[in-house]
């Protein structure tokens, strides 16, 4: 089996596992290429139909090529796509330039996220986080409980060794799976480039500059490449010294930024 199989078998595993021991659950798509993959292989696990709702966590500052990707492919796919957004926050003018980033992400993600799982009454997510793309996210399991506030303790998760997982939660606690944790950039990539996955445009270069992390617009920076194909993004990945999240300003603010958001329920 080569590599690629393999860690797709793995996630396909992980996926059909949460949906066995969680009916209540959903899938949390940012429409980046991490959560566009892992949206992929929900279908080739469930034979091109997700049985389960897909949100969107909409902070009114996206890309509109992000919008635009979204309502193609959920209509595409088929999928049963909930938008969540903190409507309080927003109508009240939370935003990139209203307080730090830590409190633009809390109000506008974290608890429009929050707000959306209290309101469907979700008892798990699936997230398509991996554990090379930031410090925090090393620290995580592939079954992530929550506690009823849906906050994560980081230094309380349970062991997973041999591929063994802990997938039951407590009655009141709340469960966060990720299917791609094992997978790498570089992983992401190749698997996009095998399986013809669609990928936002953004991704891809224009005029010497592209996008390596996406998300609200004003918080992200394109990178100098010249890479305008999956294949040219592969080969640029090869070589490339620069870290994936280096244009994403809530990483530069603080270094327990991350740490904070998550700790406090972000995705």
């Amino acid at each position: 089996m080569d590599h690629l199989t393999a860690l797709e078998n793995k996630s396909i595993f992980i996926i059909r596992e949460a949906y066995y021991r969680f009916k209540d659950i959903a899938m949390l798509w940012s429409v980046g290429k991490d959560s566009t993959t892992l949206l992929w292989l929900c279908r080739k696990a469930f034979f091109g139909k997700i049985p389960f709702p897909v949100i969107h966590i909409d902070t009114t500052y996206k890309f509109p090529e992000m919008y635009k990707f979204r309502d193609e492919y959920a209509k595409k796919w088929g999928l049963d796509l909930i938008v969540g957004r903190n409507d309080g926050q927003v109508e009240a003018g939370m935003g990139p330039g209203k307080g730090t980033k830590l409190d633009c992400c809390n109000e506008l993600k974290t608890n429009a996220l929050k707000q959306t799982i209290a309101k469907h009454g979700f008892k798990a997510l699936l997230l398509g986080i991996r554990r090379d793309e930031h410090g925090i996210r090393a620290k995580e399991r592939i079954f992530s409980p929550r506690d009823e506030q849906f906050k994560w303790n980081y230094e309380d998760q349970p062991a997973e060794l041999w591929d063994q997982y802990r997938s039951t939660v407590a009655d009141d606690n709340h469960c966060r799976v990720h299917p791609i944790l094992h997978m790498t950039e570089m992983d992401i990539w190749k698997y996009v480039q095998r399986e013809n996955i669609p990928i936002s445009e953004l991704y891809l270069s224009k005029e010497g500059k592209r996008f390596r992390s996406i998300g609200c617009a004003p918080c992200c920076n394109p990178i100098d490449s010249a890479a305008s194909s999956v294949d040219e993004i592969v080969t640029e990945l090869e070589t490339t010294t620069t870290s994936e999240r280096a244009g994403r300003a809530q990483d530069k603010e603080d270094a327990y930024t991350m740490q904070k958001l998550r700790s406090l329920g972000y995705m």
